[in-house]
């Protein structure tokens, strides 16, 4: 059992990223590739990336073990920047004590099926051939891994966005930590999940980051040592097939009417669920019924420009980046 304690002050600190973390992602997507217990819902995706990922990648094996502790500088606080390059720059940065600890506590861990390959052994003492190539194996996995579902990745965790905006303007933070249920359970001050081991995380007055991840299994993560930056990684809802659907971006080009490409309607509704809306909303905001916005919702979402995530009762529909490069390219009218 995870608890974790806020005092006034954190309450008023909480927030959720702005978008997925490219470190996190790597970390939790490893965790899912080379784990036997991966949910139904990544085969796709296991079965398209495993042939590209060889013997190259040891060292991530090594670092990532499918269960238990793995080491906290791979996920370091990237202070709102999402580039994988920064992040990447951020991880090769990591002091040479907090390397060395880190990866003696993953050398300890209880669970470790064998002991850490000698090649660590540079890794923890800050040789820069080691860090160098720590560098190259974390772009790479990203480039082959990631990299061909990133839009789909950041669709995903911009509609979550988007359900936990409505939740704070419903409930304000308290409204935000209690539609975590069911993978976190707000009892305050204290806000609850399953975890391995038990642990106790007092915030202290720093306030909380809420990490939305796309690869996050089951049930939340967070850093080991309580000293660092607090985050809570959580697991999101996800759109059946999408790792076939892909994630490529397309424009309406050339000028082409986007009323004339979709449809009227279709094309209104797209360019109203930017910001996110309800069945029941756009039926409102559009004059027509329930059944036929889910006619038209369930069209733009096989064709990839919309994602719909449940929210509480309801459903709410969002842009994908997709749906944004088509209204960007063509001029939307109703």
């Amino acid at each position: 059992m995870l608890r974790v304690h806020f005092t006034a002050d954190d309450l008023a600190r909480v927030r959720v990223a702005a978008a997925p973390d490219p470190l996190w992602e790597i970390a939790t997507s490893f965790q899912a590739l080379i784990g036997a217990d991966a949910p139904l819902l990544f085969d796709e995706w296991r079965r398209l990336v495993r042939p590209r990922v060889g013997p190259v990648y040891g060292l991530l094996a090594a670092l990532l073990p499918p269960q238990g502790y793995f080491p906290d500088f791979l996920t370091p606080d990237l202070r709102g920047s999402f580039d994988l390059a920064h992040a990447v720059d951020t991880v090769l940065g990591t002091p040479r004590i907090r390397l060395r600890g880190d990866l003696a506590r993953l050398a300890a861990s209880p669970v470790r099926p064998r002991p850490l390959p000698p090649r660590t052994r540079a890794l923890a003492d800050g040789e820069p051939a080691a860090l160098r190539g720590l560098g190259a194996v974390l772009h790479a996995y990203h480039r082959q891994a990631l990299a061909p579902f990133w839009p789909r990745i950041r669709a995903q965790v911009d509609a979550d966005r988007a359900v936990r905006a409505r939740a704070v303007l419903e409930g304000g933070t308290d409204g935000l930590l209690a539609g975590f249920r069911p993978v976190l359970r707000w009892q305050p001050p204290v806000l609850e999940a399953d975890y391995p081991v038990d642990r106790e995380l007092r915030l202290g007055g720093r306030g909380l980051l809420l990490q939305p991840s796309f690869f996050c299994l089951r049930r939340p993560l967070t850093l080991a040592l309580a000293d660092l930056t607090p985050v809570l990684v959580y697991p999101i809802q996800h759109t059946p097939g999408w790792a076939r659907a892909g994630g490529g971006t397309v424009g309406a080009g050339g000028g082409v009417e986007l009323g004339a490409l979709i449809g009227r309607t279709r094309a209104a509704i797209l360019e109203d669920v930017v910001t996110g809306r309800t069945t029941g909303e756009l039926a409102e905001r559009f004059g027509i019924s329930g059944a036929a916005v889910s006619q038209h919702t369930a069209i733009l979402r096989r064709a990839g420009l919309l994602l719909s995530v449940r929210h509480s009762k309801n459903v709410l529909h969002t842009i994908t980046p997709t749906g944004l490069a088509l209204l960007d390219g063509g001029q939307a009218s109703v």
